[in-house]
């Protein structure tokens, strides 16, 4: 089982990120999927959420409006695509699988915002 995320980097404040995390050893489309991320010094928050079929998600309110979930069931792939970003959204980005009991954790991505 494998999680890797991917996109994460240094971005002004007010641009754009689109993060990837890329699934592999399990049965991708029968999990729900999301994105977590941890601040230096904060707890983990949930960020965003998608249904295994796509056709429900859930936003953290600090990050809804700007943020948009999606998945694509026949690349074994999430999406976070980030936009208006700005300073407070620096942490690391970390995808998660779940479905049942089962839940799967990837490595994260840095994502810094920063003039």
């Amino acid at each position: 089982v494998q999680l890797v995320e991917s996109g994460g980097g240094l971005v002004q404040p007010g641009g754009s990120l689109t993060l990837s995390c890329a699934a592999s050893g399990f049965t991708f489309s029968r999990y729900a999927m999301s994105w977590y991320r941890q601040a230096p010094g904060k707890e983990r928050e949930l960020v965003a959420y998608i249904r295994s079929g796509g056709d429900y998600t859930h936003y953290a309110d600090s990050v809804r409006g700007r943020f948009t979930i999606s998945r694509d069931n026949a690349r074994n792939t999430v999406y976070l695509q980030m936009n208006s970003l700005k300073t407070e959204d620096t942490a690391v980005y970390t995808c998660s699988a779940y479905y049942g009991v089962s839940r799967h954790w990837g490595q994260g991505t840095q994502v810094t915002v920063s003039s």
